[in-house]
């Protein structure tokens, strides 16, 4: 009977020997189907590549919708370019137009305007989004078609939102005058754009309407990311419900919040549609934001250096506003 060792050493010429827990010499390690084995940083730099293959077209859309814009907007910035005024001519003129527009009272004035806007919206958006999440957050009969029902105002067009608070404040066919009439309650007789606090009023509530829900549905992915092992613990130990909300609730909210808040700020603080629909600006300019003077300047004006320098200035106003976000509000890991 041959043994083990005698089949191995028994191998014909030119086969080699093989020794008893010698590696087989010239065979390699085998993937899946018999295939060598691909090198761990080989593979991760070919998964690599393949992704980056994968997003190209999404960037390049992405560059020639954004970058593209801003780039020829920066460089505008830097030029002289009046489309109602050739004999102007077009060449470069420095940091003419950033001087103009930081030495115009209205763009002082306007600045004011749009800081105050979205210090009011997004406030009264954040606190109102806050409480609905909350209320929808917990578990009742129908809470689904609640949860449907809230975000109705987000999906509605802004365009769509903003015309229809626009003739529910007409002061002849409103509704909102009608009701006030019917109740005998004041402002029944007010015609809301002809004021500045009305004007602003009827602004600031038509944007709170149409994104409070999309504060709301953000801080609820939030809410429902906290372990609710943790509320019951702080139950178990006594805290109240109002201990548990700013102990527990609104500490581990923080990176839902500062979601809410860069998006809400960043919004409101380009805002130009809303404004253009219900008041135009008015009465006068005294609901004139910074957006809404830079549609002036490109499309009313045909100044485009100058509405380049705008366009460059509410670009950098952004990013730092979401960088102080960034700073102020650490996301908890």
């Amino acid at each position: 009977m041959t043994t083990g060792h005698e089949a191995v050493g028994s191998l014909g010429p030119g086969q080699g020997s093989l020794h008893a827990g010698a590696p087989l010499s010239g065979v390699r390690p085998a993937d899946g189907a018999g295939r060598p084995a691909r090198p761990p940083r080989r593979r991760a730099s070919a998964d690599r590549r393949l992704g980056l293959a994968l997003i190209a077209p999404a960037i390049i859309a992405l560059s020639l919708v954004t970058v593209f814009p801003l780039i020829y907007n920066l460089w505008n910035s830097f030029h002289t370019d009046q489309l109602a005024n050739p004999a102007a001519g077009k060449g470069f003129s420095g940091l003419q137009n950033y001087r103009e527009l930081f030495s115009q009272p209205g763009f002082t004035a306007d600045f004011v305007h749009t800081a105050f806007f979205t210090v009011v919206s997004v406030g009264i958006e954040m606190c109102l989004g806050l409480a609905i999440a909350v209320v929808i957050s917990k578990p009742y009969r129908g809470r689904g078609f609640v949860r449907a029902a809230i975000l109705v105002p987000w999906a509605v067009p802004t365009v769509v939102s903003a015309m229809l608070w626009k003739t529910m404040v007409d002061p002849q066919s409103g509704f909102v005058n009608y009701l006030l009439k019917t109740f005998h309650l004041p402002g029944a007789n007010l015609a809301w754009s002809a004021q500045t606090w009305s004007s602003w009023a009827v602004v600031i509530v038509s944007d709170a309407w149409k994104t409070t829900p999309l504060v709301a549905i953000i801080l609820l992915a939030g809410l429902q990311a906290i372990p609710a092992d943790v509320y019951e613990a702080a139950q178990v130990d006594g805290a109240g419900a109002w201990r548990r909300f700013t102990r527990i609730t609104l500490p581990l909210l923080k990176p839902a919040l500062l979601v809410a808040l860069i998006f809400r700020t960043l919004a409101a603080f380009l805002v130009f549609d809303v404004i253009y629909i219900l008041t135009g600006g008015g009465p006068g300019s005294s609901t004139e934001t910074l957006g809404y003077l830079n549609w002036k300047a490109f499309l009313v004006d045909t100044d485009f250096g100058y509405g380049g320098a705008v366009s460059v200035s509410l670009i950098l106003m952004a990013l730092l506003i979401a960088f102080g976000y960034h700073r102020l509000i650490k996301p908890s890991t």
